[in-house]
C-alpha cells in the first residue's frame, strides 16, 4: 500500500508524525481549521492563517502556496512566486506556486520543518500525456477497444461479458480516457463504453479499490441514477459500460440556452437529482469502507462531485428523465492513484461546486456535502454564475475565506422565498445547514 509520511523534525511540534494512505487534502497554517495546525505565537507570526495546501494522492504529494507574504520553502528554497501574464482587467488567470514533493524533501514554514517520506510498491512516474505512455501510440483507444472485443469473441474468460458489443461511434474524450457509443446485440440496448489508461502501472491495491467501487456502483438501482452495466480490467486498462443518456448533460443544455435555465426547468431537474440522493444516501452497500479502514456492509454512498456536467438527461416519448452520473468510478480511478493527478493541478479544474468542508478534508464523506453541491448546481442553473467568485484568486483559499454571494445579487427575478432557501443551503461556515436530501427537497417544495 502506498503511503505518504510527514514527520516534523524541527520546531515546537518536533516528533509529531502524520501518515496518509488515501487521497486527502490538508490546509496548513495558524487557523483552528488547519491540519496540521501550527502554533499561533511569535515563533510562527510569519505564517498565514491559511498558508498552504497539501494535496496528497499516495504516492504523490503536492504543496500549493496560497500567495503568502513570506512564502513556503522546500529544501530551503522558496517555491515559485505568484504570476499573472495579464492584468486582472484583461481576464488574466492567476496561478499560484505549486511543487511536487519527493521522498526526503524538507518542507519549511517559519520555524517548523516537515520531512517527507514516501513508501510505494510501484514506480512513481512523471506526468505523461497519453501519447507519451510507453508502447502506446497516440489515439490508440479505438484500436485497443477493437482488440479487446475481438478477444472477447474468442471466448476469453475475463472478457466474456463484452462479446456481444459492437462500436457505433466515439462520444468524447479526456486526458486519459475515451467514451464510445456501443450496441449490445443481445439486449438491443445502447451503452456508453468508457476506457481508461493508467498513467502509471497499477498495483493490486489500486485494482481492488477500483473494482470494489464498481461493485458498489452496480448496487445502485434507481431511475435517477445512471446504471453501471459491466466493468473490466485487463492489460493495465480499465473499461466499463454505462446506461446511455441520449439527451446529453445539464451543462450541455445550459450552453444551448444561453448559459442558464428557467426556474421551472431548473427545479424539475433538481427534484429528480434529490430523489437520487434520497435513495443513494440510504441504500444498503455490501463493500463499504468503514471509519476504521475495514470493509463491511454499510449504508449509503456519497457522490462528492455533483455538478451540471455529471447530471444527464434521457429523452423518451416527450418526457425528460434526469440521471445522476459518475457515482464513484472516475473518482475511484483517481483515488486509486492510477491517474497520477492531484486535485489542484490545471487538469483537475476549479472546485466551483465544493463546500469548504471538502477543501479542509477531501475525505469528508457526509451526505450533506452532496446537498451543498446540489444547491450550488441550482444556483448555477438559475444565474449562470457560481456561488463564489473564484477568478483572480486562489480558488481553494477563496472557498475558505469568502462567503457565497446571495443568489438575488446574481438574479433579482428569483422569488425571495426560494432565494432564502438556496442561500441557507449554501451556508458552509461553520457547518452545512441541510443534513438530508429529503429536507432540502421539502424546503424547496414549500416555497415554490
Amino acid at each position: 500500500m502506498d503511503k505518504v509520511i510527514l514527520t516534523i523534525i524541527a520546531g515546537k511540534l518536533k516528533g509529531q508524525k502524520f501518515e496518509f494512505i488515501e487521497r486527502n487534502t490538508c490546509i496548513m497554517g495558524r487557523h483552528p481549521d488547519c491540519y496540521p495546525r501550527l502554533s499561533d505565537d511569535l515563533d510562527h507570526n510569519t505564517i498565514s492563517r491559511y498558508h498552504c495546501l497539501l494535496d496528497i494522492n499516495p504516492p504523490e504529494i503536492r504543496v500549493r502556496d496560497f500567495g503568502s507574504k513570506n512564502g513556503t520553502y522546500v529544501n530551503d528554497k522558496k517555491i515559485g512566486q505568484r504570476e499573472a501574464t495579464q492584468t486582472p482587467e484583461e481576464g488574466a488567470k492567476i496561478t499560484f506556486p505549486e511543487y511536487d514533493l519527493k521522498s526526503g524533501d524538507e518542507l519549511k514554514l517559519s520555524q517548523t520543518i516537515f520531512q517527507v517520506a514516501i513508501e510505494t510498491k510501484r514506480e512513481v512516474a512523471p506526468t505523461l500525456k497519453v501519447e507519451e505512455i510507453p508502447n502506446q501510440p497516440k489515439n490508440n483507444f479505438l484500436n485497443l477497444l477493437k482488440n479487446l472485443l475481438k478477444r472477447a469473441q474468442t471466448g476469453e474468460e475475463n472478457l466474456s461479458n463484452f462479446k456481444d458489443y459492437e462500436i457505433i461511434k466515439k462520444l468524447g474524450e479526456g486526458g486519459f480516457s475515451e467514451v464510445f457509443l456501443a450496441h449490445n446485440k443481445i439486449t438491443g440496448e445502447n451503452v456508453a463504453l468508457k476506457m481508461m489508461l493508467p498513467q502509471v502501472a497499477a498495483n493490486p491495491y489500486a485494482v481492488e479499490l477500483f473494482l470494489r467501487e464498481a461493485q458498489n456502483t452496480q448496487a445502485l438501482n434507481h431511475p435517477n441514477i445512471v446504471k453501471l452495466r459491466d466493468t473490466g480490467y485487463l492489460d493495465q486498462t480499465f473499461f466499463f459500460t454505462l446506461e446511455y443518456c441520449n439527451g446529453g448533460t445539464v451543462e450541455d443544455l445550459m450552453q444551448q440556452q444561453g448559459g442558464k435555465l428557467s426556474l421551472e426547468e431548473s427545479l424539475e431537474i433538481i427534484y429528480q437529482v434529490l430523489d437520487a440522493l434520497i435513495y443513494a444516501h440510504n441504500v444498503e452497500i455490501s463493500n463499504l469502507k468503514q471509519a476504521n479502514g475495514t470493509i463491511a456492509k454499510g449504508k449509503g454512498l456519497v457522490h462528492r462531485d455533483i455538478k451540471p456536467a455529471n447530471i444527464f438527461l434521457v429523452e423518451s416519448q416527450g418526457k425528460i428523465t434526469v440521471k445522476l452520473a459518475d457515482y464513484g468510478l472516475s473518482k475511484a480511478f483517481d483515488l486509486a492513484g492510477l491517474s497520477g493527478q492531484t486535485m489542484t493541478g490545471t487538469k483537475a479544474g476549479t472546485p466551483y461546486f465544493m463546500p469548504r468542508q471538502q477543501v479542509l478534508n477531501f475525505k469528508y464523506v457526509q451526505p450533506e456535502v452532496d446537498i451543498w453541491a446540489v444547491a450550488a448546481t441550482l444556483y448555477n442553473m438559475l444565474t449562470g454564475c457560481y456561488p463564489r467568485d473564484l477568478d483572480n484568486k486562489d480558488p481553494f483559499l477563496a472557498i475558505l475565506q469568502d462567503l457565497p454571494i446571495p443568489i438575488r445579487q446574481r438574479n433579482v427575478n428569483i422569488p425571495q422565498g426560494l432565494a432564502d432557501i438556496i442561500d441557507l443551503a449554501l451556508q458552509d461556515n461553520p457547518q452545512l445547514h441541510f443534513k438530508e436530501a429529503i429536507a432540502f427537497k421539502k424546503a424547496l417544495l414549500d416555497v415554490v
